[in-house]
């Protein structure tokens, strides 16, 4: 196996037609079915960088930017950001195409961190990341910047360090109500 590879290495996409069995009450794809779509390619590529099983550990905040139809193609593209010890972050770009129009929207991109397991189910190494451009950078010093702003907000919001005064400022403006034993 390699110590390092590159994210054009592993970089992943599948186009699939959306179809009624798809869809939601509203008439548009289902949320979840999208979600299921993102994981799929997230542990593709994934596997494919660090020649492994790979489990979803976690996923970055998925804002469902334009709905989706029936009857439009969905590709989903999805490539490592991110590499850790043992971990990975892959960015997967969800885009809507209209087949008659050939317009296209972007519907979202989140980000999944995925962890590579060995046959006993342990977390195992995986190769680093070669950064061969600018945009290659960008998305992992990006990626580093969120890893420490979880273990930031973690750490602020610890139940054992509860700091009620400074949670009561949230408050102002939204619609809550304190009732505290």
């Amino acid at each position: 196996m390699k110590k390092f590879k590159t994210a054009k290495e592993s970089r992943v996409a599948i186009t699939e037609l959306m179809l009624p069995s798809h869809s939601n009450f509203g008439g548009k794809v289902h949320g979840g079915y999208i979600l299921n779509l993102m994981d799929q390619i997230a542990f593709a590529c994934a596997s494919k960088h660090s020649q492994c099983y790979c489990v979803t550990a976690s996923v970055n905040r998925v804002d469902f930017l334009n709905p989706i139809e029936v009857g439009e193609l969905v590709t989903l593209k999805a490539s490592i950001n991110y590499t850790g010890r043992t971990s990975m972050v892959v960015g997967v770009r969800v885009e809507s195409e209209n087949v008659t129009t050939g317009a296209t929207k972007h519907c979202n991109s989140s980000y999944l961190t995925m962890v590579a397991k060995d046959k006993n189910g342990k977390n195992t190494p995986v190769p680093g990341l070669l950064i061969t451009d600018k945009q290659g950078l960008r998305r992992f010093a990006r990626s580093v910047e969120r890893k420490m702003a979880v273990v930031k907000r973690d750490s602020k919001y610890d139940s054992k360090k509860q700091k009620i005064k400074e949670y009561l400022e949230f408050l102002e403006g939204e619609n809550v109500k304190l009732d505290l034993d």
